[in-house]
């Protein structure tokens, strides 16, 4: 997957089914990591100093101060006053625009999904090695989807059941409602003949139909998916080399 670094100065617009799918390495120097606690808020900061190892911590600043100088990039309004509400399950929102975003993180790279109108989730999975595939899809898939998983080769079942992880839980992060929502409520087709898609969604095939999914490689050993409420959406896909310089 080829993510162009965006030019300083560029305006960042949205028109209507339109996503930017944004890029950031969740490595950087002490000094540049203060700099992006400062535009954090104060419960931002709590969340940050619960995390026990300081490497996580630090992810978690980069993360979502990347995510401020991104929409601060939409919105024209400084990182810091932007104020995030929250659903019940977590999910953050920004009232009072159009904007709609979704973030992931996973080891050292974060993922952003930005629209406006629909709704959007993205999903990151870093593809470490499984004992135990063929189990978990039975526990947590469809029957359809664990049968495809028990009758593939050990790797082959990692591979497949990263995919269909993600694309699950991409539309369950989209709606809101994370993993309680059920991950086997949601049924991916993965063949080799039809592109990547939801076969139904809680049993029902026309709201299936009525959600995009999209699904890619951002980097080696990296897996991610994005859903988008709407079809024919048109993605662009932007990195982030250095924040400083770059915002």
């Amino acid at each position: 997957m080829f993510f162009s670094p965006l030019p300083l100065g560029q305006k960042l617009e949205l028109s209507p089914n339109h996503v930017h799918i944004w890029s950031k390495n969740l490595k950087l120097p002490p000094s540049a990591i203060n700099k992006l606690s400062k535009i954090l808020s104060s419960d931002e900061i709590d969340r940050a100093n619960k995390f026990h190892f300081e490497r996580d911590k630090n992810r978690f600043i980069i993360a979502r101060g990347a995510l401020r100088k991104i929409l601060s990039r939409y919105l024209n309004i400084e990182p810091k006053k932007l104020q995030f509400t929250y659903s019940e399950r977590g999910k953050p929102y920004l009232s009072d625009t159009s904007i709609l975003f979704n973030l992931s993180h996973s080891q050292d790279l974060a993922l952003y999904a930005i629209t406006t109108v629909n709704s959007i989730g993205i999903d990151l999975e870093y593809i470490r090695p499984m004992n135990d595939a063929e189990g978990l899809a039975k526990r947590f898939f469809t029957a359809q989807e664990y049968n495809l998983i028990s009758q593939l080769p050990p790797q082959q079942q990692q591979e497949i059941f990263f995919k269909i992880w993600t694309c699950k839980e991409a539309y369950l992060k989209a709606t809101g409602d994370g993993l309680a929502g059920g991950l086997e409520k949601v049924e991916v087709c993965l063949t080799p003949e039809q592109p990547i898609q939801f076969i139904s969604i809680n049993g029902d095939f026309q709201e299936a139909a009525r959600w995009y999914l999209y699904q890619f490689i951002p980097e080696s050993n990296y897996i991610a998916a994005v859903a988008v409420a709407g079809k024919n959406q048109n993605l662009s896909f932007w990195q982030i080399n250095n924040i400083d310089i770059a915002f």
